[in-house]
């Protein structure tokens, strides 16, 4: 029998960019390039105006978000859902356009957009048990901004994402969240690296509000409607006995940033499927808390009901 290769196994190629994959990226680069030159405020302000254009007149996407807030909010006026979804398509346009400038910004940049800080000591607290810490946080306010904030202040910090279907613009957001100061996990490798970033004692930052490539996921209750949650954080934290936190990035009206960072309580019953669901149950309610507060800064221009389990009641099934 012949002995076993001792080069690593290759990975699968890329799928090659196309044309119209280059002329996105060029695009993109003339954008953000002409967009730090009006500085943080100015693009911010960009970003708002075209959320609200895309919004209205455009209207992409509108009829899913209306109707998402209506049925998270039943006590709102047809008034008031119509406002807090134009605001919506802002922060939303905001947060993308403060996203695309983030790179190059100076930590002490990043330290200067923090109005205030909660719970900072909780980091601290995990971060010198040598165990890692795990991040939760959702699509609210400006999420990946709160990843620039912790590697501002000297944490070492993976991000779970999602890879986009342009490799081109992958690679370019990979190297950008790098400038930032954070290593990116695309969401299908996680179950392989996170236990090895926890063991070199590093942050590892999980989106918990949208289904999740390679991770298992759960129905938790978000607003009343079962949602599709993954349960990847909760299944390290009981396996790793990992310090686990919440961590909400939410916009201010001098628009400058709030980091509101809380405990996820963990509790071992000895059945572990039970406990999973409790913490995942645990860091949903602490999202829809701030969603409640800080409505206008949810991204609900995604189907967050869309998966259902089979015996879901009509009236509580996606609105």
């Amino acid at each position: 029998m012949p002995a076993p290769s001792s080069k690593p196994t290759a990975k699968p190629e890329a799928k090659p960019a196309t044309l119209s994959h280059r002329l996105e990226y060029i695009g993109t680069r003339i954008a953000v390039f002409g967009l730090r030159l009006l500085g943080w405020r100015g693009a911010s302000w960009v970003g708002g105006l075209i959320g609200r254009f895309v919004y209205s007149p455009v209207g992409i996407r509108a009829g899913v978000v209306e109707r998402q807030i209506a049925a998270a909010f039943p006590d709102f006026s047809r008034e008031r859902v119509l406002e807090v979804s134009r605001r919506s398509y802002d922060s939303l346009g905001r947060t993308s356009i403060e996203t695309a400038v983030l790179p190059g910004t100076s930590s002490q940049h990043v330290l200067d957009r923090v109005e205030r800080v909660k719970g900072w000591e909780l980091v601290e607290a995990a971060m010198a048990k040598g165990k890692g810490l795990l991040i939760v946080t959702g699509h609210l306010g400006n999420w990946e901004f709160g990843g620039a904030y912790f590697a501002a202040r000297g944490i070492p910090i993976d991000v779970v994402a999602r890879g986009m279907a342009n490799p081109i613009f992958d690679a370019y957001l990979t190297r950008t969240r790098r400038e930032i100061g954070m290593e990116v996990i695309h969401d299908k490798d996680a179950v392989r690296r996170t236990p090895r970033s926890l063991r070199e004692n590093r942050a590892i930052a999980f989106v918990s509000d949208h289904d999740a490539l390679g991770l298992a996921s759960t129905f938790v209750p978000f607003f009343g409607r079962p949602a599709k949650t993954p349960r990847g954080p909760a299944v390290f934290s009981l396996r790793f006995d990992v310090p686990t936190v919440f961590v909400g990035v939410v916009r201010q009206p001098s628009g400058r940033y709030a980091i509101l960072i809380e405990p996820v309580e963990v509790e071992r019953t000895g059945d572990r499927e039970v406990d999973i669901d409790a913490i995942v149950l645990r860091y949903t309610q602490i999202l829809e808390r701030l969603v409640r507060e800080y409505p206008e800064q949810y991204f609900w221009q995604h189907r967050r009901w869309r998966r259902q389990p089979p015996d879901t009641p009509p009236h509580l099934g996606e609105p």
